[in-house]
């Protein structure tokens, strides 16, 4: 019989049998490295681009090829140490990511100075405290307790961001951070030698730009010397008494909740300067701001201002003329918790220099509980003669004002409002739900009725 006739059993294979046929072919493992990298980067995490080592002999070096390790709650710091020792494993790596709820330091901190031999980019290294996993959330005093990581020199690292959940942390005694630009430490114990300013200064971090340092302890006061940083966000410091700034660069600070209690000591040097934040205690026979000459108020839709009265503001000094200029704005708000002072000449002082607004949003916010310490003489009351002085709103035409009682402060305060808009338009006013209907309505008959808009809650 003629080969391929109907004896010969072997036959050809179909077209549709040469594909079934293929099937089982790996032609995956025949992509070239640098796109089976690509592929890996996206399975999330390095123990899941570990585990193809064992799809085939091809893949078992892959994943070591990859340019970022990524551990998402590492069980032991010993292990991530032994992926970053590796044979053959490629330097560097751009990017180092580790979050873990490891507590020990001995073991959390195990990986460090070999990473800091590879890496050449961002570490991101963030310890998660059940229930306190949010940087919001406030950690205990003794959070801090135990040992603390040694952190060595990171000499190509280009950023840093470290979340201990307020364990300790030494700063490497020498070296210098020649790459970094960002620097990042939250919830951390700042224990050792080293200073926290002489470590972010230009001496041993000579580009660093960005410094963000929130809720850190160990910190009692900041001394910086700097040609390149541009911003400096410092927020919870406990025990901060004494801040010293020089950076000739730097046109952005915010500074929240530092002092505390302490008496705010500070300098601050900044010729380039264009934003400052200052949500903290303020005395300026102690706080020095230099020249801000540089800052710059431009014309913006909608401006917030917060007016805050300590309970009890005792002889404190009066120091709403030191803000001598606002941004020329279209729409104000103004969130007032004044706990029983008058916030009238306050807010007469924020109105003089937005005199161009269209819109007013006016909030009381009320501390229930709480008697006021308001005593004649109050530093509340000043300047004595605002009520005398004259204010033109005469682009204001719509204002809306909320939680209002019904106090004599509140009746005064809108009688001079409604002297100062003359076009006004309309004007809706909500008082708090603890007050009737008819306290409301005889508290707004003094108003002029063609704009009057009253409502009750």
């Amino acid at each position: 019989m003629a080969p391929g006739g109907a004896g010969d059993k072997r036959g050809k294979l179909s077209s549709s049998d040469a594909d079934a046929g293929a099937v089982g072919e790996d032609r995956l493992s025949a992509l070239p490295d640098e796109v089976l990298v690509l592929i890996l980067l996206r399975l999330g995490t390095t123990a899941e681009a570990a585990r193809t080592s064992a799809l085939s002999r091809r893949w078992r070096r892959v994943w070591l090829l990859l340019p970022e390790l990524r551990f998402h709650l590492a069980p032991d710091g010993h292990r991530i140490r032994k992926v970053l020792l590796a044979p053959n494993a490629p330097p560097p790596l751009h990017r180092i990511s580790v979050v873990t709820e490891d507590s020990a330091p001995d073991s959390l901190g195990a990986w460090l100075p070999d990473a800091a031999r590879r890496l050449s980019g961002a570490l991101v290294f963030h310890r998660i405290v059940p229930g306190k996993e949010d940087l919001a959330s406030p950690m205990p005093d003794e959070a801090g307790e135990g040992g603390a990581i040694q952190l060595p020199c990171f000499e190509k690292a280009t950023r840093i961001e470290i979340d201990l959940g307020l364990l300790g942390l030494d700063l490497p005694l020498a070296g210098t951070f020649a790459q970094l630009t960002e620097l990042a430490l939250y919830r951390v114990h700042l224990r050792g030698p080293i200073e926290l300013g002489d470590f972010v200064s230009s001496p041993r971090s000579p580009r660093l730009q960005k410094l963000r340092i929130r809720d850190v302890r160990g910190v009692d006061k900041l001394t910086i010397h700097s040609e390149s940083l541009l911003e400096v966000d410092l927020r919870q410091l406990k025990g901060f008494q004494r801040l010293s700034i020089s950076a000739s660069a730097l046109n952005e600070l915010n500074l929240l909740k530092c002092f505390s209690k302490n008496q705010p000591v500070a300098f601050i040097c900044a010729p380039q300067l264009e934003s400052l934040v200052w949500t903290d205690s303020y005395d300026p026979s102690s706080v020095d701001l230099g020249n801000l000459g540089q800052l710059q108020f431009r014309f913006i839709r909608s401006l917030g201002i917060l007016l805050f009265y300590q309970r009890d503001i005792g002889n404190f000094p009066y120091l709403m003329e030191d803000i001598t200029m606002l941004p020329l704005a279209e729409f104000l708000t103004m969130e007032v918790v004044n706990n029983g002072h008058n916030f009238g000449p306050s807010s007469f002082h924020i109105l003089r220099l937005c005199a161009g607004i269209r819109r007013l949003s006016m909030k009381l916010h009320i501390i229930r509980g709480l008697k006021s310490a308001c005593h004649p003489g109050c530093i509340c009351d000043q300047p004595a003669n605002w009520k005398a002085q004259e204010l033109s709103l005469n682009r204001l035409r719509k204002v809306e004002l909320a939680g209002l009682e019904g106090t004599e402060h509140e009746v005064v305060f809108l009688e001079q409002l409604f002297s100062w808009a003359t076009v006004l338009k309309k004007m809706k006013i909500t008082f708090d739900y603890s007050v009737s209907k008819s306290k409301g309505r005889s508290r707004c008959s003094c108003l002029p009725r063609k704009t009057k808009k009253t409502r009750s809650e």
